[in-house]
């Protein structure tokens, strides 16, 4: 199975969908929101929602709160509900699930907004909203582990809601979002069609809740990143200029994952990640387990752009002693035996590293966070039999969820809330067909042509899904001036995809980002 394939779909086979991917292979009073008195409640109904919708629209239900959080209260309006997508004859073709949280007795004209999500492609965006950026969160064990059910929520401590207004959007297929008929869905399913609608739905919330004048900030996390970069080309062509973007566990361009013959860029990107994987679970020589993990992944990153990269060129035309010296580096580096290095041919996927680097012990390594570590089952195979780290926290963020929106938020309905796969079955990936998806052109584009926007990047050691050192890779590749390139900052988290499910990790994430969107603003 391709590493496209697998790239964010998590645990989608639990749910039985199947993605179509690249050619070669994520309580308190509720009031109606149009008798609402606060910002949130100026929405009005357009014309598609009164004359073409299927059924007449229900106003988004409001609800107001207030969390103590650390030395301050915060009092907020939620507003969750769902926005009409028109195609240009004013048909509703589908409908956008939101929820917004503003801040109350602010000026919300002039307040930063950010508009958040997650990926998959076909996940919501609970995890961004429950696990790290809204004002109540999954309470969790420290290092992210699953606790004891049944699970509990809590007020998140490192909610953004202080400093921006947050709007978090389920695209078409996942989340409470739907197209209004079976035939509509693959507008949406696919990297530009996905692109084209969160950017109709920016729009519009922006026009309904009168949010043209405020600073704009975008949030996304793993497919979520690619949305973000190529929402960034979109939104500038089309007049809304962003002070901000905030890439969390970030893909631009898949060639830099994808494991496919005659593409070796992935087993060099992949290598300090693995590196990470060893050094936590003690696996490395003495020498480089006594130092510091930062100084152990910028030599094996050193050693994989230069040594490592040119063996892999060489191919067939390496020595018998180059290749036995190769061999010897990727073992010191990895934790892998020698012997299963040459059989490998001096590559390691993603899925052969987890499943090796503690066979001896009966335990894989987590995809997501590869801190965590799975029980497989006894026998031969070649790849871990479930991804721990995904299975210890579908379901706490799933039932707390799905309680959250009905009790605090007063949203009912009996629709299934796709959390993670479910709301469609192919993906129409684009630009796969000339070669592999790639987006980060989109986000040069928007780089140059609003150079006040700024890009915070998120990186997890123990990432296996969109590692660190890819993500370095393909912003030192974007074509940028060296005057746009000091618009970009990255930050280091010991941590894994979702780098905030690790309690110090969502600590330092949070400061990070305060000051980045306090340098974004000036």
């Amino acid at each position: 199975m391709s590493a496209l394939r697998r790239i964010f779909m998590l645990s989608i086979a639990l749910s039985g969908l199947a993605l179509s991917a690249h050619p070669q292979q994520p309580g308190a009073e509720t009031a109606l929101a149009a008798q609402a008195g606060s910002p949130a409640g100026k929405a009005k109904p357009s014309p598609a929602e009164t004359s073409k919708g299927p059924e007449a629209e229900k106003p988004p239900v409001v609800t107001r709160h207030e969390i103590r959080v650390r030395w301050k209260t915060l009092h907020y309006t939620a507003t969750a509900g769902l926005m009409p997508l028109a195609d240009d004859e004013g048909t509703v073709e589908a409908h956008i699930f939101f929820i917004a949280y503003t801040l109350d007795n602010t000026s919300a004209a002039s307040r930063p907004l950010t508009f958040c999500f997650n990926g998959g492609p076909g996940s919501s965006s609970v995890w961004l909203q429950m696990g790290a950026i809204g004002p109540r969160k999954v309470r969790l064990e420290p290092d992210g582990a699953m606790p004891h059910p049944p699970f509990e929520l809590e007020d998140n401590q490192d909610t953004w809601l202080d400093q921006t207004d947050l709007v978090f959007v389920d695209p078409v297929g996942t989340g409470y979002s739907r197209p209004t008929k079976k035939e509509y869905g693959k507008k949406f399913w696919g990297v530009r069609g996905d692109i084209e609608s969160v950017g109709q739905f920016i729009r519009l919330y922006l026009t309904r809740y009168e949010r043209w004048t405020s600073p704009l900030f975008l949030a996304g996390e793993s497919y979520g990143t690619t949305r973000a970069a190529g929402l960034s080309g979109y939104l500038v062509d089309h007049g809304i200029a962003l002070n901000g973007i905030v890439l969390v566990s970030t893909v631009l361009n898949f060639e830099t994952l994808e494991f496919t013959k005659g593409n070796d860029l992935p087993y060099i990107l992949y290598l300090p990640s693995y590196t990470a994987t060893a050094w936590y679970h003690k696996k490395l020589p003495a020498d480089l387990q006594q130092q510091p993990l930062p100084k152990v992944v910028a030599e094996a990153e050193q050693w994989a752009a230069n040594d490592y990269s040119l063996a892999l060129a060489k191919g067939d035309r390496l020595t018998k002693e180059e290749r036995a010296a190769v061999i010897d580096r990727l073992s010191r580096y990895t934790g892998i035996s020698k012997t299963y290095i040459d059989h490998a041919d001096l590559r390691l996927t993603e899925g052969h590293f987890a499943k090796e680097l503690l066979r001896d012990a009966g335990r894989s390594v987590g995809r997501l966070d590869s801190r965590f570590e799975g029980i497989d089952e006894s026998g031969v195979s070649e790849r871990p039999d479930y991804d721990p780290s995904e299975a210890a926290i579908r379901p706490p963020f799933t039932s707390v969820f799905m309680n959250y929106v009905r009790a605090e938020l007063g949203y009912q309905t009996d629709e299934p809330y796709y959390v993670l796969g479910g709301g469609f079955r192919q993906w129409d990936w684009g630009s796969a067909g000339q070669g592999f998806p790639n987006v980060a052109p989109n986000l040069r584009s928007a780089l140059v042509k609003n150079r006040y926007m700024k890009l915070f990047v998120v990186e997890g050691y123990y990432d296996l899904a969109t590692p660190l050192y890819a993500v370095d890779y393909t912003l030192a590749h974007l074509g940028l001036d060296p005057a746009l390139r000091a618009n970009i900052a990255t930050g280091q988290f010991y941590a894994g995809h979702m780098v905030y499910i690790d309690s110090r990790s969502l600590d330092q994430l949070k400061e990070d980002v305060a000051k980045f969107m306090e340098s974004a603003l000036h």
